[in-house]
């Protein structure tokens, strides 16, 4: 199993493009395809640590899950957002690449190559 993860989903064109930029480096992650293996609460927020961000910066804001699952309102905490987010997983901003305790979301994709 790689050492490195990436939250990948094949529809996107950035995820896709930062996927062939690390198989560039030589580099064959582990790719979850989060969409299909949904992460937990606790996945969510080990992968928040590493980003070093919160939950509302990790949110895809023009989903339309954003708008029905109320996530406008600023007064929701950091739970009620992951909570979300593993309710509707469309919901996380993507692709995501971790290396040990770092992360980076691959946009633009070059971005993932301070990691690795």
């Amino acid at each position: 199993m790689s050492e490195i993860q990436i939250y990948h989903n094949p529809r996107c064109s950035k995820s896709r493009e930062t996927l062939a930029l690390l198989q560039e480096q030589g580099i064959e992650p582990e790719v979850v395809e989060y969409l299909k293996d949904i992460p937990s609460a606790a996945d969510i927020k080990a992968v928040l640590s590493k980003l070093g961000i919160n939950a509302r910066a990790l949110l895809r804001t023009k989903e339309a899950e954003f708008k029905e699952a109320g996530l406008d309102d600023q007064s929701l905490s950091d739970d009620d957002i992951i909570a979300a987010m593993c309710r509707f997983p469309k919901l996380i901003e993507r692709p995501i690449v971790i290396n040990g305790d770092q992360a980076r979301i691959g946009r633009p994709p070059q971005q993932v190559l301070e990691i690795l």
